[in-house]
This record gives C-alpha cells, structure tokens and sequence, in this order.
C-alpha cells in the first residue's frame, strides 16, 4: 500500500480528537458560562455522556498496556481499575471462546501472536512520539527537543503554540509547565 493511501483507522482517530476537541471546548464554555450566570442553567447531559465516553475509550484503547506497566496502573482511580480489569477478563474470556479455543496451541495467547514471541506483540501501545501542540505557561530557557542532539535547543515563548513530539516534553506536561491544547 502506498502512503497516499487512505486509512480508515486514521481517519476514525482524527474524527475521534476532532470530536473530543469541540466537546472539550464546549465543556470549558459551559464550565465558564455557568460559574458566570447569577441562575443554575441546564444540564447538558449530551455534552457530559460524550465527554465521559472519549475518556473512557482511552482506557479502553490501551487497557491491556496499562494493565501490564505498574505505574501506568497506579495512575487509574480506583474506579477505572475495576473497569479494566472487568473489560479484560471479559475481553480474554470473548477471545477464548470465539477464536482461542480453535486454534493450535501455541496460538492461544490474546497478548501474543505465538508462544515464540519474547514480548506482548498484540497489545497496542500509544505512540508518544507524535506529534502534540502545546504551549508553555512560563519561559523554560532552551530546550532539546530530540533525543538526537541533531538539533538545536528551542526557546519556547509563554503563550505561543508549538507543535512537538509528545516524548520531547512529557517530563514538562507531568510537572504542570507545558499544556497540551
């Protein structure tokens, strides 16, 4: 396949951060606009499912990631945790009956493409080197934002837009001083 190709699973991920991005934007308004207005205003019940729903589909997309990498799985509430670790028993006893139990043994694994494989080669993992946009609530001095040191450190103006790999700034989102927008 050629990479001009169009990709359905690429273009379900965009409509899926175009989606989330206008909700986020409309629940940021409705946050504003009702702490301003003097009355209560009406629920948006809409609004708040689709925004539960996008949040619940990141954990979803990456359950069997996150379930295996402790630290990612501290950072769940421990709500999320029971619903990971339900999806996942589901998810595994789903694949078993359907198609595991079929199939030779060294193929029975839902992680796994086979019992030679050293690593959990079918569990999706984000890709942190993507590109984000982001801006810096404060100056930060010079930054190397490759691993290379192929280029050259970038100073990032309070308030001004960059798009960036996601992996260059994570210690700086964790810490509070970059948002991504």
């Amino acid at each position: 396949m050629d990479s001009g190709a169009w990709d359905g699973s690429a273009a379900a991920d965009d409509h899926e951060s175009l989606s989330s991005t206008n909700d986020a934007e409309l629940l940021k308004r409705a946050w504003r606009t009702e702490k301003a207005a003097p009355e209560i205003l009406q629920f948006e019940a809409g609004l708040v499912q689709r925004s539960r729903e996008q949040i619940q589909l990141v954990i979803e997309k990456y359950m069997f990631h996150i379930h295996k990498n402790t630290e990612l799985w501290n950072r769940l509430s421990e709500q999320e945790q029971k619903f990971a670790q339900r999806c996942i028993e589901d998810l595994e006893d789903h694949f078993d009956k359907s198609v595991l139990s079929k199939l030779p043994d060294r193929y029975k694994s839902s992680v796994k493409q086979s019992v030679i494989s050293e690593e959990d080669d079918m569990v999706p993992e984000p890709q942190l080197d993507t590109y984000v946009i982001c801006r810096t609530k404060g100056s930060l001095g010079a930054l190397q934002l490759d691993n290379s040191g192929v280029e050259d450190p970038v100073d990032l103006d309070p308030g001004d837009l960059y798009a960036v790999r996601y992996k260059s700034i994570k210690p700086l989102v964790y810490s509070g001083q970059i948002e991504l927008v």
